[in-house]
């Protein structure tokens, strides 16, 4: 199907500049029952995949950190409207590899004065409070019994300061999922599992 091509496509296309070229490893979510892959994938206008390109460098990605914080002054093309003719709120899913599937609604519209769509800055944030809401609950449950646990949330595992997003991909008619990297190599994340940092000592 087309929308899976353009997901796997980003890996090949994504201009890095900072960061890692390792991509958190999710599946692409899909409704359960053959009715509603029809309904919802291949009856459905599937939009473009919206991509975060930043200047200075140049690259595709916004760190996750800097979305929270809203500090976008590099990210490219950030007052575009997105999410037009969307309809109020769309889904927003991980897929993340050792848990399950998890997502959150968020709104297409910013109620500011006048109303209008949600800009491109301020859907890099939406997405980035969700990723820290799916971190913060994860990281108080166990993984799948046969995860891998490289991929482990949390505190001493990977956080949101670890993530680049990418892209975000219109998976099925409410649906989008975000292609997020990592900023922090694995070997590093695993150093800070292995040997907590120790409080410093006056």
């Amino acid at each position: 199907m087309e929308h899976v091509v353009k997901w796997k496509a980003i890996r090949d296309q994504a201009i890095i500049s900072t960061g890692t070229a390792v991509y958190i490893p999710q599946t692409i979510y899909q409704p359960y029952t053959e009715a509603d892959r029809v309904r919802y994938i291949e009856k459905a206008d599937l939009k473009e995949p919206i991509i975060f390109k930043t200047a200075h460098p140049d690259q595709w990605g916004v760190s996750l950190d800097d979305a929270l914080r809203a500090k976008l002054k590099d990210l490219l093309d950030k007052d575009d409207n997105m999410f037009e003719n969307c309809g109020p709120s769309v889904s927003i899913r991980l897929q993340w590899p050792g848990y399950r599937a998890w997502t959150k609604q968020i709104p297409t519209m910013d109620f500011k004065s006048p109303k209008g769509p949600i800009t491109r800055g301020k859907l890099a944030k939406n997405i980035a409070n969700c990723v820290k809401r799916f971190i913060e609950e994860k990281e108080k449950e166990r993984m799948e019994m046969e995860a891998d646990r490289r991929w482990r949330v949390g505190t001493r595992y990977i956080k949101v300061e670890d993530l680049i997003l990418v892209s975000l991909h219109h998976i099925s008619k409410g649906s989008w999922q975000p292609q997020l990297r990592l900023r922090t190599p694995l070997s590093d994340i695993h150093l800070r599992r292995t040997f907590p940092a120790q409080p410093s000592s006056a």
